[in-house]
């Protein structure tokens, strides 16, 4: 039998060569963060369309027109379904998304959510009534459910195990460069100019990435391992000998996962049902912490806590919190773990929104103690915010990436993630009429329930997948024991 420690020389002079002596070959590590930096500009721009409606709708409920498009102020129920749309077509893009992503490829399945935020921004800035909003965020929302499917699904591919979790990572962190984005831009120039940057982002996402190479694990799922190894040499930074070991192991697992094609069934079978369950566990917790109803009420808590800021100078502070403490998880997430971040995140917004609705309470009986704490909703509210953007914001895409095999991410992956956005238009939808009927304290205490549970679910159920590779997580899924790798 062959040693697995040789291979033929791929220059093609015969020669036996010693893998073992190319397997410390340094390579360059930074090509993995700008490869997926540049992947994760198409990230940037979904941030932006969905904090769009936070400068926009100002100018768009006013008396005064002069800076809209419309014929006449938005109603307060026209308002609520521009908002509440996004979600909508976030529901239908995973699937959209999953069946580019197996068929052309992640790379062209990235690719091709340029095209509907195109026709997005297009329906935005040529409106002239408010059906060319609504068909405008449905477009928006197409191109979110398809990139939250294959972005992750990427950055996964071409991650090597110590950094997959950062790179995982930045999905949440470009988001909120994009919510800062467009809450320092909107305020202070024109509708059509915030439409035009929206354009701007989209076009350098789409030139920029054209130039950025194909997932390595897509090419040798089409039997290209020519292309395969092309692909993994330009990401890691070295020679052919150099990603010989780590394209051999690749192979191995992909050879084991495809023996069978997946289907819908399979999703629900043994290891397959635990990654499922547990990814769609995470995303319900990420949505009913209640971050998109704490957003949308953000003015709301900053006047109950008598600040003078002008409510756009605080949507910029929080967009600016949001956005640091969404650039600290990649920095530490493959040191801390994904499992000790997540249950510091569930408690940490537990506490928040505990303390948010006990303001809601006593501000609505009158208490006197009210004027004594008006610090407690900024406080809440930065407390809920850092430690939403630590876990629960980047860790449910991180480790939904992560959990699935090769052969049943394309078809899982989207479901997870169009369940994520049906909740997520549960919530900006109906969070008010409910908050109206119960009380904005027991909806937010309800919140606080739900990220305890979360806290609990974390604490038992989910498995830590720091520094393990793709195949030895699935061992932990099934229950097996990883064998130890040879030397």
């Amino acid at each position: 039998m062959a040693d697995r420690n040789y291979a033929y020389d791929p220059v093609g002079t015969g020669a036996p060569v010693n893998l073992q002596s190319y397997r410390m070959e340094a390579g360059q590590l930074w090509r993995q963060y700008v490869i997926a930096g540049i992947a994760n500009i198409a990230i940037v721009s979904i941030g932006y369309c969905m904090g769009w409606t936070s400068p926009i709708n100002t100018k768009l409920q006013g008396q005064n027109l002069t800076d809209s498009p419309l014929p006449a102020p938005l109603t307060i129920d026209e308002t609520a379904w521009v908002g509440s749309l996004l979600p909508v077509g976030a529901i239908f893009g995973p699937f959209i998304g999953g069946l580019v992503a197996s068929k052309i490829g992640r790379k062209w399945g990235l690719l091709s959510s340029a095209i509907p935020l195109f026709v997005g921004w297009i329906l935005v800035a040529a409106a002239t009534n408010v059906g060319f909003l609504y068909g405008g965020r449905v477009f928006w929302g197409i191109a979110v459910g398809m990139l939250c499917t294959v972005s992750p699904m990427y950055c996964a591919e071409i991650a090597t195990d110590d950094v997959r979790g950062a790179l995982g990572s930045f999905l949440q962190a470009f988001i909120t460069l994009g919510f800062l984005l467009v809450y320092v831009v909107g305020p202070f120039v024109s509708y059509s100019a915030v439409a035009y940057v929206g354009v701007a982002f989209v076009a350098v996402f789409a030139i920029s990435f054209y130039f950025m190479p194909e997932s390595p694990m897509y090419y040798l799922i089409r039997n290209d391992r020519e292309s395969a190894a092309e692909s993994l040499m330009y990401i890691r930074g070295r020679s052919r000998a150099g990603v010989e070991s780590e394209l051999n192991e690749m192979a191995a697992h992909i050879s084991a996962s495809m023996e069978n094609t997946a289907t819908l069934a399979d999703v629900f079978r043994g290891s397959n049902f635990k990654a499922f369950y547990i990814s769609c566990a995470l995303v319900f917790f990420q949505q009913f912490c209640g971050i998109n109803a704490v957003l949308f009420y953000m003015s709301t808590i900053f006047s109950a806590a008598g600040s003078d800021l002008d409510p756009s100078i605080a949507t910029i502070i929080i967009g600016a919190v949001q956005a640091v403490a969404s650039m600290m998880t990649p920095l530490v997430v493959d040191r801390l773990g994904r499992r000790i971040l997540l249950l510091v995140s569930t408690s940490g917004t537990a506490v928040g929104l505990g303390l948010l609705g006990m303001y809601f309470l006593l501000s609505e009986r009158g208490s006197p103690a009210v004027s004594s704490i008006g610090f407690l909703p900024i406080l809440s509210l930065v407390l809920f915010i850092l430690t939403y953007c630590w876990g629960l914001g980047p860790l449910p895409w991180a480790v939904m990436g992560e959990l699935f095999p090769i052969e049943v991410k394309a078809v899982a992956s989207p479901i997870a993630t169009a369940f994520c956005w049906i909740l997520s238009f549960l919530v900006t939808r109906y969070f008010e009429p409910i908050a109206d009927t119960v009380g904005m304290y027991v909806a937010f205490w309800l919140f606080g329930v739900c990220c305890v549970a979360g806290f609990l679910f974390t604490l038992f159920l989910v498995p830590e997948t720091k520094g393990k590779s793709l195949p030895e997580i699935q061992d932990i899924l099934a229950g097996r024991k990883s064998k130890p790798e040879k030397a």
